[in-house]
């Protein structure tokens, strides 16, 4: 008897979402299968890889820092060498430097540097702040007024904070919201809720549920997305039908494997290791994006994309 492949269907589509402008644009979503199921059904866009750069590098390892010695004082050139040496789809800039616990510079100043970093590149840009939900407000604010026309994703809006940064980012200037949640399915189902509830459509939505370096939790941030993409797509829940973005790189650079530089050899390969990791796992998971820091693990991953594309 002829062997006959069984097909899965599903009911349910992720929106298709699309950051930037002009032809280096991105879309993220579309998808109607689990990730990299193309025998299945549709899809959708490819999985993006994108670099982070920072305007302030209190946090990072000294080896990333003298890696990018030459352009790292200035996010413009950074930004301008990133794009032009290694052809990541998108950057994120994370605007480190605004942090009230560190150097807690005025929102205005920031915002002119993000739009400053925009004017100078072509590619897509996703604007981070640092986790402080009363300043990034006011910053993502006033970082959505100074890039207006330049459709980038602000991450990213927590219950705390999400009136302003989806009023500002997505209904006032025509951005895309990055709505965070604490990995967690009905934290991250709620955050979508809220969001909708201001007038703000899935297609102006791009989740971030959480991510942890493999080896701290992470077996739980890929059960979660696992969780997140059945119940999008086999339960047709429309709450939960917008792409996902995990900033891989925030989490990856600040373990001991890739901090130590005493304790193990290559403290470089062990740091690009944990980044392709979890980069390889939140993909397979269900992530339609990841944000990275070194250069080999952006062409490892867009080089294992590629293979299961």
């Amino acid at each position: 008897m002829m062997f006959k492949k069984s097909v899965q269907k599903f009911s349910g589509k992720i929106c298709e979402v699309e950051i930037g402008a002009g032809e280096k644009a991105i879309k993220l979503g579309g998808e109607n299968v689990l990730p990299f199921y193309g025998f299945d059904g549709e899809v959708g866009n490819t999985a993006k890889v994108g670099m982070e750069i920072s305007d302030d590098l209190a946090e990072w390892p000294q080896l990333l820092k003298d890696f990018y010695k030459d352009v790292c004082g200035d996010p413009v050139a950074w930004a301008k060498h990133v794009e032009e040496k290694y052809a990541p789809d998108f950057i994120c800039l994370k605007l480190d430097s605004s942090d009230p616990n560190g150097q807690d510079k005025p929102v205005e100043e920031c915002a002119k540097v993000a739009k400053a970093v925009a004017e100078a590149i072509k590619l897509p840009l996703v604007i981070s702040g640092t986790g402080t939900h009363d300043k990034d407000a006011k910053l993502l604010e006033k970082v959505a007024a100074e890039l207006d026309g330049h459709n980038v994703l602000l991450l990213a809006a927590v219950e705390d904070n999400y009136k302003t940064i989806a009023a500002a980012g997505a209904m006032a200037y025509s951005h895309k919201v990055g709505a965070e949640s604490a990995v967690d399915i009905n934290l991250a189902k709620q955050m979508n809720i809220l969001i909708n509830q201001l007038g703000v459509a899935n297609d102006k939505i791009i989740d971030n549920v959480g991510c942890a370096a493999a080896g701290y939790g992470y077996e739980y941030v890929v059960s979660t997305l696992d969780r997140i993409r059945l119940a999008a797509l086999g339960q047709d829940d429309k709450t939960l039908q917008v792409p996902i973005i995990t900033p891989v790189s925030f989490e990856t650079w600040k373990v001991k494997e890739s901090i130590d530089a005493d304790a193990w050899e290559d403290q470089e390969g062990r740091g690009i290791a944990m980044e392709v990791s979890t980069a390889a796992g939140v993909l397979t998971g269900g992530s339609n994006a990841v944000i990275l820091r070194h250069p080999k693990s952006v062409e490892t991953i867009k080089k294992f994309i590629s293979e299961l594309a």
